[in-house]
Formats: C-alpha cells, structure tokens, sequence
C-alpha cells in the first residue's frame, strides 16, 4: 500500500504545491484547510504521517498536534514553520513532532525529512510487533506441559522471573533449559532489555574471554578494532551462559571476578567497565561432582547456584507427549506450509511408548520431519521414524554377549573403539546428523564428541554445527 499523507495548510498554493509533489513521489495524499477539517478527517481515514503548518487561524499547528498524540499515537507528525519560527517548531518537536520544515522548501530537505518520518514510523511498528511477538513465544505458552513436574516449573518461574538473582538451570540435554531462561527473562522486568547467549560449549578456549569481556584494538593478532563482550551487549538484561560445565577453569576465574564485582575488563584495557547483568547459567553435567574433581571451582558454582530450576527428562513427564506432538505439529504445519491436520490414535501410542534419550528436542526433531515428509493429512505408525517404532528408547547398557575370547586373546582397544564408533554413528543418524544433538544423546560433552568424530573420519564439525543449540 501507497503510505498515506495528510497535508494541512490553510494557503491554498502551499497545499496544492506538496500534494503535486508528493504524489510523483508515489505517495497518497489527502489536504485540509484548517486544523479543524483535519480532525474531521482523520476520523474518517487512517494516514502514515501528517504535515501541517504551525500558524493557523482557529485550530493551530500546535493544537493539532496534540490532539494527534492524544488520539493518534502511532501517527507520525511534521510540522510547517515560516523563517524566523522555528523556536516554536522545536517545542512542537518536545511534543511529539517528529521534525519540521521552512518555508520556502527545499525540496530534497522536504522528500528526505518524509522518507525518514515514514521510516522510523516502520522501525517503531516493527520494534513493538517484535517485542510482542518475543513476549508471546517465551510466555508460559512456549513451556508446553501439563504435568505436575511441569506445574512446579511454570511456578519457579514466576518466583523468580522479578527478582535479579542469579540462577542455576539443571537438566539433561534437550529438556530445554534455554526456553526455560527465555521464559525467566521474558516474564520479568528485564523483557525490554537484550537476552544474550554465549554456549560455553561452543566457543574455543582461545576465544573466549575476547567473546566474554571484548578486546582493544591491537590486544592480539586479528584485533583489528575494539570490540565490546557479550556482558557489555546484555548491560541491564541477562546473561545466558549455556553449557556452563564445559568453560576453562582459566575462564571461570574472570567469570568469578565479574560476578562478584559487577565489572568487567577487556582483553588489552587496564580500565574496569560497570556491568548490571543478570546470569542465568544451564548445565547438563553433575557441577558439584565437578567441583570435587577440582574441575569447576567451587566459589563459582556457589555464586551462580543461587536458585536452581532442574528441568525433567521427557520420559518421567510422559503425560505432556501428546500435548508436545500436537505442539509441534502446528508448528512445523505452519512452518513448512504443510496441512498435516492429526495425528493418528495409534501413531500417538507408538510416540508414547518411545523414551526419547534426546528429551523434547528429539521429540520435535521427529514431528518436523514426519511432518515434511508426510503425503496425507494424517501421521501414521507407518510415518515415523523406524527407531522410534522399533525400540521402546530405553537406555540401553553394552553387552558383551556375542564377543568371543579366543586362545589368541582379543584386541581390547580395537574392540572397544569400533562399538564406541558405531554407537556415535548411531547417534549422528538419530539426531538427523547434528553432532550437536548426538552428543547430548551419548551424554558427552561437544568437544568429546568433536575428538571422535576427527577419530574415527566420520565428517568434519562444521560452524553451523558448533553454535547449535535449542537449550
């Protein structure tokens, strides 16, 4: 649609100037006499922006102004001034206005003021349908369930959401803790403020206090320009620091420093910079056993356990399976343009029987690809993935059986290795070949599964494989 423009002027050739003019440039446009013709109209019509002249007899520029604001707030306003006016026009601009112009115009003043009043008009709409749209998808609506265990959740959260203390997410990988933090954030009085995430699991050791905290210019080799850290980038908001178990001990020393003392400093400064951040920190590792194995540092585990929310593993919440499927089933019918309207009574049986060791990820992962996959308008048994009919999806422990020790002896650690590699082989199928959901399936850490897939040549670890992750 033309954007539309309202003109108010009560000097004839002024209004008959602009609408000549704004009109070639692609613009609707509607004119007014006065300021109380254009209040007549306005009730009438909607418009993008209104140009008015700020000297008037009986309804002023300034007094149209305000009633715009008042009962138009989204509708942009640029106010007319003669020479000599412009005071008067920067007050308007106190008010609300969004700029003016002088008479005589200029013309490419007048076309650029135009085109950045509709601009910022657009950014603002967008601005505010995209905080609603985030509102809306990390509310409690985004953590579907309704189990008791899921209850409990929905219940911290609200606890906790208005408070600034830091908070501990616990939960094996999949279960997601991501959106459990994004409900946290979104829910409280930091919603308008950044949510930043830094998977600690992703990043080299090399790199991360640079990501972290930020660099100066010429503090290593490719420090072409200051940078600022992610902790500058989430100021007055939060700080998601997932995978927390996988920082260097060298890391969680300056992470330690910048809780305790709410600053930080960049790599290559000697300034300190005041941070007002709340962290939210995820793990899917046992931190207290780390911190007995001298491998998390106590101090910190303390710091960031303030409050610890332990999100549950899909299969001791089976209740919530069906509400899951039909979830996702919406979502990727919308995504993938798609009209798969149910599923099936004893598909839905089959999907209950499954344990998922991938949690809700994999859950979803499932529907999103039955989902692209499917012809008719229903999911059948016949639909989803043969593992998942063909396994109840326990866990399952390695047996020897079928392994014979001969007079010879057997080669332990070549044995070993090709079970250990056909297993992560496995996983990288049933996690539809992101090593990233492969690991949290074999419960190892990135970097471990990233060694044995260099091992034993299964493929490189691309980037869009290293940053990914749904909490």
């Amino acid at each position: 649609m033309k954007p539309r423009i309202l003109v108010v002027d009560d000097e004839e050739s002024i209004r008959e100037f602009l609408e000549i003019m704004l009109k070639k440039e692609g613009y609707e446009v509607t004119c007014a006499e006065d300021g109380q013709r254009a209040m007549d109209v306005l009730t009438k019509k909607s418009f993008d922006l209104v140009i008015s002249d700020l000297q008037m007899p009986n309804v002023t520029g300034i007094e149209l102004l305000k009633h715009t604001k008042d009962n138009y707030p989204d509708l942009q306003f640029m106010m007319i001034t003669a020479f000599g006016t412009t005071e008067t026009a920067v007050d308007a601009m106190k008010m609300g206005a969004y700029d003016y112009v002088t008479k005589p115009f200029k013309l490419d003043e007048v076309r650029l003021n135009i085109a950045n009043a509709l601009r910022s008009q657009h950014l603002e709409f967008e601005n505010r349908s995209l905080k609603k749209q985030l509102n809306k998808e990390y509310s409690f609506q985004s953590l579907v369930g309704n189990s008791s265990a899921m209850h409990h959740i929905y219940e911290m959260v609200k606890r906790v959401s208005g408070t600034p203390t830091n908070i501990l997410v616990t939960g094996e990988s999949g279960t997601g803790k991501e959106m459990v933090a994004k409900a946290i954030h979104y829910n409280g009085p930091m919603k308008d403020k950044p949510f930043i995430t830094i998977n600690c699991g992703a990043i080299p050791e090399s790199l991360m206090e640079s990501e972290m905290f930020g660099h100066k210019k010429g503090s290593f080799t490719g420090a072409v320009s200051d940078k600022a850290g992610l902790f500058e980038v989430a100021d007055g908001g939060t700080l998601f620091l997932d995978e927390i178990g996988e920082l260097p001990i060298t890391i969680q020393v300056k992470l330690l420093r910048a809780i305790q003392e709410r600053v930080i400093r960049r790599v290559g400064s000697t300034e300190d910079t005041q941070i007002n951040v709340r962290l939210i920190a995820a793990t899917n590792r046992d931190l207290e056993a780390m911190v007995d194995d001298g491998t998390f540092r106590q101090d910190l585990f303390y710091r960031l356990n303030v409050i610890q929310i332990k999100t549950p593993p899909l299969r001791e919440r089976k209740d919530d399976i069906q509400l899951l499927a039909e979830h996702f089933l919406k979502k990727y019918n919308e995504r993938l343009s798609k009209s798969v309207n149910s599923i099936s009574a004893t598909a839905m049986e089959v999907l209950k029987k499954y344990d998922y060791p991938g949690n809700v990820r994999e859950l979803e992962n499932i529907i999103e690809r039955t989902v692209a996959l499917e012809a008719g308008g229903s999911i059948l048994p016949e639909s989803l993935p043969p593992f998942v009919k063909t396994t109840s999806g326990a866990r399952q422990m390695v047996s020897s059986e079928g392994i014979e020790i001969t007079e010879e002896g057997i080669d332990l650690e070549k044995v070993l290795g090709q079970i250990e590699k056909e297993l992560i082989i496995k996983a990288i199928h049933a996690a539809n070949g992101v090593k990233k959901r492969a690991a949290g399936l074999l419960d190892i850490s990135f970097r471990s599964m990233r060694y044995r897939v260099e091992k034993y040549n299964l493929g490189s670890i691309s980037d869009e494989d290293d940053m990914d992750d749904e909490g």
